[in-house]
């Protein structure tokens, strides 16, 4: 019971912020037509992405002037998300992120036909070299994004055209992303996350401070790779002690709770100073 309870929160979370993401974002759209359900908040997809606060940031710190279209919600959104990520890893891409969520979706079409080959059709070296992209996007986004004072990667953005497909905002350049994102999504679990997503690149950084990390005890492992296929982000749980690829999204679906058949095996753990100690040595 203990086990169904764990999956099924990150699921309600998942589908809870979805069904909230878009109909804020599909009330923007009425109301601008005049249209507005009174009873739902209305914005701009922008002002539900806290990346846009990152971006303004940066340009209000190289040219003290803020981007175009950025929602002041995006600030504190951006602080919130990040607040968790230090703490436990990027929470935000794992249970909250509707385009992830999205693309999980998508993906249990692929992994009922492919069954235990989906998710592994990428060689491993190319999925690894594939992951270093994002930040080649990360950082022309935000070079971009600074200089001009616009938002340039909604052009590109398949996060935005998700959620503004049918109005007059959506760029048709961001709706073929789209497309060829859930194309993918068969083949691949979470192939933006993996290879494009800049919010994603930045917050798994995190991963490499982070106080709660997750661990693996490699005395009570039994060594089923259970944890590994798991994976949608293909981290080699099963070779390391305590996780700290840049690729977690704090997910947990590879922990005891949830795909590690071995109590206290692969756990998420709060900091020691003994166990820092040993891992220092």
């Amino acid at each position: 019971m203990l086990t169904k309870k764990k999956i099924n929160l990150r699921l309600i979370s998942q589908i809870l912020f979805f069904i909230i993401i878009a109909a804020i974002t599909v009330n923007h759209s009425l109301a601008e037509q005049g249209s507005a359900v009174e009873a739902v908040p209305s914005a701009s997809i922008h002002a539900v992405c806290p990346f846009g606060g990152v971006v303004s940031i940066y340009r209000f710190v190289t040219q003290g002037s803020f981007v175009q279209k950025v929602h002041e919600a995006s600030f504190s959104l951006m602080v919130i998300v990040f607040f968790s990520a230090v703490l436990f890893g990027p929470v935000f891409c794992g249970w909250v992120c509707p385009f992830g969520s999205f693309q999980e979706w998508v993906g249990k079409l692929g992994r009922r036909f492919f069954g235990r080959r989906y998710n592994s059709l990428v060689p491993r070296k190319a999925d690894r070299l594939l992951g270093y992209l994002r930040y080649l996007v990360l950082v022309w986004v935000v070079y971009a994004t600074a200089v001009s004072a616009k938002l340039v990667f909604s052009t590109y953005d398949p996060y935005s055209a998700l959620f503004t497909f049918w109005t007059s905002e959506v760029q048709l350049t961001a709706v073929a992303i789209l497309i060829l994102v859930i194309l993918a999504s068969l083949f691949v679990e979470r192939p933006w996350c993996k290879y494009a997503c800049p919010y994603g690149a930045l917050l798994g950084l995190t991963n490499l401070v982070r106080p709660f990390s997750i661990r693996r005890e490699p005395s009570t492992c039994i060594s089923c790779g259970k944890c590994d296929r798991t994976c949608p982000m293909n981290i080699k749980v099963s070779e390391s002690t305590n996780v700290r690829d840049t690729r977690c999204i704090s997910c947990m679906e590879c922990t005891s709770k949830s795909a590690c058949p071995v109590k206290e095996t692969v756990e998420l753990t709060a900091p020691s100073p003994r166990r820092s100690a040993n891992e220092a040595e």
